[in-house]
């Protein structure tokens, strides 16, 4: 049975005289005084089941949500929360668990739970609490800065040869699966083959030498292509088996996934082209993984995150991006989204260099922002973006807080590296993770 609470002991009196538990305490009093926050992750909690009202009672939605914040606030694994939670006094009573001799919940019902909070969700929540921050006059949205940075998925530095290592030993794998778990026909096992080919590559000193292993190492995911195929349609004689259908579609996605790393490694190893990165792969796993280049220097994989702070230190908001935008392209949608968490468009607003353009200054401009800074002036005035030079320095150094800011998430709340599954768990890993921090930032306010 799904529920938006119990009742739970208060945290009156710490367990324990620590800086924690008091910034815990805060945490506490915040949601408590949201209770809009709870009904969001029941919602989410109640989502796609028959009957909500009825079966055995599982974890609360305020359960739910405490044991979110709690794992991105230290960074726990599924695994270190469930021993933290067994152990401690106080992250028991903080997310309501119950007494210390009761069975916590176990790694996989914490899991199952928490990622079924959605992005949308997370984001919702953000606004409630930036709303709250406006109320108790922490953080009212009047001068923000804007920047970007990005967060990197769960996966090994990409190669042509590792990847099309990675697609044949898992084809092999799901052929096994099906031959041992659905009586398919055995099938030869080429993942050693592809292994020692791909190594070969790894440790060639010259084209010459890598391009003879290449063709061998691509011959051989192909033969496995060509070994997967024939089962997904043997198949379709054995659609009355449970999980046949299911079995299918998953090996059909991997076998679409293998043949464009087998097109992309063609065209750039053999034929010599240059592969656009919108057009690349850089893993069987993590697909939705995007390239990003940094300053024609840095290359990262994973997903652009575009970021508003505010003089408070909280994340008023953010946008998770498809793709690499150029960010002169994201500068009015952003000052546009504050616009609808506050009502209005700030009064300043401190953006990176690459944000920097005559229209997005002439735009932001007419909309009523007095004062637009961009850290570099890339051909624009200084007294066009503000009153005078003396805000065009403040600004600028104002800007540069942001970077602080980014590097704290990163650092304390995992935002340098997402490790939940999937394009959907990467949105809601960023949200989870940008919420805990600006809840531990708002309580601090609240404890000062």
């Amino acid at each position: 049975m799904r529920q938006l609470f119990r009742e739970q002991l208060a945290l009156t009196g710490r367990p324990v005289d620590h800086p924690h538990a008091r910034e815990l305490e805060g945490i506490d009093l915040i949601l408590r005084d949201n209770p809009a926050i709870t009904e969001l992750v029941l919602q989410d909690l109640q989502r796609d089941l028959r009957s909500p009202e009825n079966g055995r009672d599982g974890l609360t939605a305020e359960q739910v949500l405490r044991a979110a914040v709690l794992k991105q606030l230290n960074t726990f694994s599924y695994d270190e929360l469930t021993f933290h939670l067994a152990d401690s006094a106080t992250y028991r009573t903080f997310c309501g668990i119950g007494a210390m001799g009761d069975e916590p919940p176990s790694k996989a019902t914490l899991q199952r739970n928490i990622k079924r909070i959605t992005e949308e969700s997370w984001e919702q929540v953000n606004r409630i609490l930036m709303g709250y921050a406006a109320e108790c006059g922490v953080e009212d949205g009047r001068k923000v800065r804007i920047d970007a940075t990005v967060v990197e998925s769960s996966i090994h530095s990409p190669t042509d040869s590792s990847l099309l290592c990675d697609a044949v030993r898992v084809l092999t794998r799901l052929l096994r699966y099906g031959n041992e778990k659905l009586g398919l026909p055995r099938f030869p096992n080429r993942s050693r083959r592809a292994k020692r080919r791909a190594l070969g590559v790894l440790n060639a000193k010259t084209k010459r030498q890598r391009l003879p292993l290449y063709r061998d190492l691509l011959k051989v995911t192909k033969e496995t292509v060509e070994y997967a195929r024939s089962a997904a349609d043997e198949l379709k004689e054995h659609a009355s088996l449970v999980g046949a259908a299911a079995f299918e579609a998953e090996l059909r996605h991997f076998i679409e996934l293998t043949e464009q790393i087998i097109d992309q490694t063609e065209r750039r190893v053999l034929k010599g082209e240059s592969v656009p990165a919108t057009e690349k792969l850089v893993s069987i796993f993590e697909e939705h993984t995007d390239i990003i280049k940094k300053d024609n220097r840095e290359i990262h994989y994973g997903h652009k995150l575009t970021l508003t702070g505010g003089r408070s230190g909280l994340i008023t908001d953010w946008v998770l991006e498809d793709g690499n935008p150029a960010d002169s392209t994201l500068a009015l949608r952003m000052l546009e989204r504050q616009e609808e968490i506050y009502g209005r468009l700030p009064k300043q607003a401190a953006f990176d260099g690459g944000y920097a353009s005559k229209e997005n200054l002439s735009e932001a401009k007419e909309r009523g922002v007095q004062d637009v800074s961009f850290s570099k002036k890339c051909g624009l005035e200084v007294l066009d973006m503000v009153k005078s030079h003396w805000v065009y320095k403040r600004l600028r150094n104002f800007r540069a807080g942001i970077e602080a800011w980014i590097s704290f998430l990163k650092r304390s709340f995992g935002l340098d590296r997402c490790s939940w599954k999937g394009a959907a768990g990467f949105a809601r890993y960023v949200g989870a993770s940008i919420v805990a921090g600006n809840l531990l930032t708002l309580a601090r306010h609240r404890l000062a």
